[in-house]
């Protein structure tokens, strides 16, 4: 087990029990799995961009990140269904544990005047979404090699039925919200 699990079954769980006084253990709250996803809008001009964030994804996640392709074609952004915009990964089990300790440990108090993360991006069923400005905080990445910052979206799902309780269980995993 990682440390990021056994925090969770040793703090985390019992503190939700006395929280919100579920009488079974598989009603307690639990991440299911994290989504990254980096979005390229000239990528479709230039696949050399779509390369660099795969392998950049890649060296983050620590499991091979896939190309997503447009699934219509707007012609404002010279845009046809089947070009590549972006790439994603989905984390599971010991990866997506071992990410989001690194996540909470390193890349985001390696954020420039970081002052935590706003609550705003949970989505009603305990789901939370986290944009990334810079994709450079984390600790993989050569920042000499990186020949371009790009942003990403962290989507950590969660078990959790309201807000409150998808909140409670980031927050005792160590998320830092903002007061």
């Amino acid at each position: 087990m990682t440390r990021m699990e056994n925090t969770y079954a040793d703090k985390v769980a019992p503190a939700l029990v006395k929280e919100f006084g579920y009488k079974s253990p598989m009603e307690i709250p639990r991440l299911d799995k994290i989504s990254l996803n980096i979005g390229i809008g000239e990528g479709s001009q230039n696949n050399k961009l779509i390369e660099d964030a795969v392998e950049e994804l890649t060296l983050i996640a620590g499991q091979r990140a896939v190309v997503t392709r447009a699934k219509k074609s707007i012609a404002a952004f010279k845009l046809r269904t089947g070009m590549s915009v972006g790439c994603r990964v989905t984390l599971r089990r010991e990866r997506m544990w071992d990410f989001y300790d690194k996540l909470v440990s390193f890349a985001l108090p390696r954020v420039r005047d970081f002052r935590g993360v706003p609550d705003r991006g949970f989505d009603g069923r305990g789901n939370f979404t986290l944009g990334l400005k810079e994709h450079t905080i984390f600790p993989e990445l050569d920042i000499d090699k990186v020949e371009r910052v790009k942003g990403m979206n962290v989507t950590i799902a969660t078990s959790a039925r309201t807000d409150k309780e998808g909140k409670m269980l980031l927050e005792l995993l160590g998320m830092p919200f903002k007061k």
